[in-house]
């Protein structure tokens, strides 16, 4: 064997252990620090035609879509949990109103005939914020013994639908829009009992 080869051998080892290594990382959701940390810059940067009041923007914003999104996924869980117990695995065609189903399988359709990657295979995570909502409120008797009065769901849901509005529509929120919505987060987490 000569250095060439001796060579190509080295760096095929090399190679196969890097994924190896790789494919650890992942499957125990851990990182082992062989590979060098990865140089982290916006991708906005790499768009210059993008006004940098517009970049800072969305910068700022980035933060209340992500308390949003954490939120959201969050009351999907809660209620996911609370119905697979009460009212068993196919809670979803017996106890979720059938309008929401409906919207539901139209955007599914509409995913599928236009060729988009499906998000989820979970009903669920094709609901509004406002049909959340709407499934909590049709089953209060399961909700009651979670979370602590009727009322005060919708009121903070609607708060929160109507603060929401900024962030998934990409405007900037006011000060008193923020301040707002941490209120509204704070409340809802109160509300778990």
């Amino acid at each position: 064997m000569d250095t060439s080869d001796h060579l190509r051998s080295f760096g095929m080892s090399g190679m196969m252990i890097t994924d190896e290594l790789k494919n650890i990382e992942k499957s125990l959701d851990i990182e082992l620090g062989h590979l060098p940390p990865a140089i982290k810059q916006s991708a906005l940067e790499y768009y210059p035609q993008f006004e940098k009041e517009v970049r800072n923007q969305a910068t700022a914003m980035a933060q209340y879509y992500e308390m949003f999104y954490c939120l959201e996924q969050s009351i999907r869980k809660l209620i996911t949990e609370t119905m697979e117990e009460a009212a068993g695995a196919d809670w979803w065609d017996s106890k979720v109103p059938q309008q929401i189903r409906e919207n539901v399988r139209r955007l599914l359709k509409d995913e599928i005939d236009n060729g988009i990657t499906q998000r989820s295979e979970r009903s669920i995570d094709y609901t509004t914020f406002g049909e959340l909502g709407v499934i909590i409120s049709s089953n209060w008797e399961f909700f009651e013994p979670v979370l602590t009065s009727q009322l005060a769901v919708q009121r903070i849901i609607k708060s929160l639908n109507l603060l929401r509005g900024p962030i998934a529509h990409c405007c900037p929120m006011s000060e008193d829009e923020v301040d707002r919505l941490a209120l509204a987060v704070k409340d809802w987490f109160r509300l778990i009992g």
